[in-house]
């Protein structure tokens, strides 16, 4: 049983005696409710109702109107509260688009406040802009391309604004109808590293903890994570984390303020003098975090810090680990990490005293080359004291979006059938059978080559759901040259984007759809902590002829299959849960969700539950692993983006209210902007091969050495085939500095 918070206010654990905090930096949580009213004045009964009975829609927290599983009270954000108007505005009059010229200046959070989109609507080359369609029209216009093309030139993309289970599993059901593997989502984007890893590792894809595992014990990590920037709620969790007496840590390139602490609008305690969360924080250098986390390990085995009959028992590798980890010398641990041979003892020491310990990550890890590496060697790490399948103990890589965790799982992936069974002869045999059609048996294209397919000319159809190519890739001239190559590209959501206003090869169709709370029979989302919760469809108004994606996608699979059309119909999104619990085993009891509150943990509270491994030796597998060896030129320093004031790509404000850093802000070591003459406010440029970022210099503690700048702003810095194993790009870079 994990200690539980004490109830009598902890002024040892108060982040400023001021009260509210006065003068200081941090966000105006009360300030934002009033905004969010104002916004949605025009439909408040409706806005209500979406906050009180809907499944949020912002990150992968998932709560079910203002409740959770993990901690009793009211749970509300202000991520969720910035996305509420995108659920409650109005659409734009379709004349807005007749001539796009003036519009393709704006900025895409400017597009957004412009409405919804109410009807589909085309536009062929030479077009100024958009005209109305019908729905009949531009479907049958796409179903025409598709079939006078074959399928290796067709690709698929959803991204997780708040797509759900049924729209995920029914889109990649009817892509591989038309013949075709090159269906993607943002799942790889963030996290296809952490599922690699943990799956080689533990033999289980996902997080193997609970939330509830935060709040007593005794050493909760965080890695590469920002959580009071990118899931607000759980500033909730930590704060009764500290009064249950747990140890919270950071390791991470910038010593992120809002991980220092906050001020939890909804404890009295905090709202008044904040919380102090992290007791330590260790700096490393952007991609130091294997060497950091090898130099701690290698601690660990020379004081006798390990469990030794955990490890013997139920892993294998660890000798082979050890030996490499020998011939690792302290000098190059020190040089790559960033961090000192003393600060990795002194985390040592803390994992060795623990006696349970929860990991927290999210894309600090995992956009890197070697992210599917950088996660086993948290995991290699947990696995010295056995913190995993035990109350209290867990490996958590950390959701930002509400529906992302489900994507991969539901089969919407060019490298995965659904359930995560990988695409090969045999289980694409076993999906035939059920389905009633031949499914293709060889992987498809991920997001990023499907711009490289376009780029040279080897796409004909680009049929992308939300998301924003321009804002999400490296490289964003060459993402738009590539747009600009596809005879058709098909924007289904419900706002309009950058990319949807890019000059057409030949045919651009833009499509309406619903948000979650308009779905017909209501949705599920699956959330970080593998939680399937049911979201009920919200009475209310509706726009234009806005339809449910997983509608429009298995419409279009029967007009270019007719003959399947019996196979591919769904009567309501019961049907579709009702099919998921066969085709996916985890997820058996997704067809009993059937109201506000139905949910399910799959799996249950801990995978891995008394160190029950599903490898195939049934053992957990230690990786030696070796640091990636970063040469950093003279007068050079690394560069990492990173989330300001914004969800994914979709930028909120100009300034951070956690940080108080401007898009243009370069956050620099005081000492690296000392000895470059620079003061707080001075335009600089960083520069590379691929292009150069101007922004103005913001001095703030961050490893010396390194850089950060908002993304995604930055990706004129990033190299476009720096990918990881599973396909990620890499969103950092190595760049020179001068003054304008």
């Amino acid at each position: 049983m994990l200690p539980k918070p004490k109830n009598n206010w902890t002024p040892q654990h108060w982040a400023s005696w001021k009260p509210f905090g006065i003068g200081e930096q941090y966000p105006n949580n009360y300030w934002e409710v009033i905004r969010a009213i104002w916004l949605s004045r025009d439909q408040l009964p409706y806005a209500w109702n979406i906050l009180n009975q809907g499944v949020c829609d912002g990150c992968a927290l998932g709560t079910t109107g203002m409740k959770d599983w993990t901690l009793d009270g009211i749970h509300l954000c202000n991520v969720r509260l910035r996305l509420l108007r995108m659920n409650t505005m109005p659409a734009f009059d379709p004349v807005l688009l007749e001539d796009v010229s003036g519009l393709q200046k704006h900025k895409s959070a400017q597009l957004r406040d412009l409405g919804r989109l109410p009807y589909p609507m085309m536009r062929q080359r030479g077009e100024k802009g958009f005209r109305r369609v019908s729905w009949d029209q531009a479907l049958e216009v796409i179903a025409s391309r598709i079939r006078a093309t074959t399928p290796d030139r067709l690709s698929f993309y959803v991204t997780s604004r708040g797509t759900v289970n049924e729209t995920y599993y029914a889109t990649q059901k009817a892509v591989r109808a038309i013949g075709c593997n090159n269906i993607d989502n943002a799942a790889r984007i963030c996290h296809s590293p952490s599922t690699a890893g943990l799956k080689s590792s533990l033999g289980a894809a996902a997080t193997t903890c609970s939330y509830k595992d935060w709040i007593g014990t005794d050493l909760l990590v965080f890695i590469g994570s920002n959580v009071a920037n990118n899931q607000p709620v759980t500033v909730k969790y930590l704060h009764y984390a500290k009064k249950a007496d747990t140890k919270i840590v950071v390791i991470n390139t910038y010593r992120e303020p809002g991980m220092e602490r906050y001020w939890v609008p909804s404890i009295v305690e905090s709202a008044l003098f904040g919380t102090k969360f992290a007791e330590d924080f260790f700096l490393v250098n952007m991609g130091g975090d294997m060497a950091f986390l090898n130099g701690t390990i290698k601690h660990m085995i020379a004081n006798d810090w390990v469990d030794q009959s955990f490890i013997d028992r139920y892993t294998t590798g660890f000798a082979e680990l050890k030996a490499l980890l020998e011939n690792q010398s302290w000098e190059e641990l020190e040089r790559l990490s960033g961090a000192s041979r003393d600060e990795m003892y002194a985390f040592a020491k803390m994992v060795g005293e623990a006696s349970k310990a929860v990991f927290v990550w999210s894309m600090g890890i995992t956009q890197h080359e070697c992210g599917e590496d950088n996660v086993r060697s948290i995991i290699n790490l947990a696995l010295t004291k056995g913190f995993v399948g035990r109350e209290g103990c867990g490996l958590m890589p950390i959701r930002g979006h509400s529906g992302v965790q489900g994507g991969a799982e539901m089969g919407c992936y060019a490298t995965v059938f659904p359930g995560g069974k990988p695409i090969n002869s045999e289980n694409a045999a076993q999906l035939s059978k059920l389905w009633g059609f031949e499914v293709p048996a060889t992987k498809g294209l991920i997001a990023p080559e499907m711009i490289d397919a376009a780029y040279q000319g080897n796409l004909d159809v680009l049929f992308s759901v939300g998301g924003n190519f321009l804002e999400v890739l490296p490289e964003p001239d060459y993402v738009e040259d590539a747009l600009k190559n596809i005879p058709l590209r098909v924007h289904i959501d419900i706002v309009l984007s950058s990319q949807m206003l890019v000059e057409p090869a030949d045919t651009v169709v833009l499509l309406p759809a619903t948000t979650r709370y308009e779905i017909p029979g209501g949705v599920t989302e699956t959330n970080t902590e593998r939680r399937v919760i049911f979201s009920p469809e919200i009475p209310g108004p509706r726009i234009g002829e806005a339809r449910p994606e997983w509608e429009v996608f298995l419409e279009l699979a029967r007009r270019v299959r007719p003959d399947l059309a019996d196979n591919l119909t769904f009567a309501d999104t019961a049907a579709i849960r009702q099919e998921i619990a066969q085709v996916v085993p985890q997820y058996a009891g997704i067809q009993h969700l059937q109201q506000a509150g139905d949910q399910f943990q799959y799996g249950g509270s801990h995978l891995c539950f008394g160190w029950n491994f599903p490898t195939p030796d049934g053992k957990a597998h230690f990786t030696p692993l070796s640091p990636p060896q970063t040469e950093l030129p003279e007068n050079c320093f690394l560069v990492a983006t990173r989330r300001g004031k914004q969800f994914n790509s979709m930028v909120q404000e100009r300034k951070d209210a956690i940080t108080g850093a401007v898009r243009e802000a370069v956050l620099i070591n005081p000492s690296d902007a000392a000895s470059l003459g620079l003061k707080d406010g001075d335009a600089v440029i960083l520069k590379n091969e691929l292009g150069e970022f101007k922004g103005q210099v913001y001095i703030a503690p961050i490893q010396s050495g390194n850089l950060q700048i908002h993304w995604p702003e930055g990706n004129v810095l990033l190299d476009k085939t720096k990918r990881s194993l599973e396909g990620v790009p890499d969103y950092n870079a190595v760049v020179r500095l001068e003054k304008q």
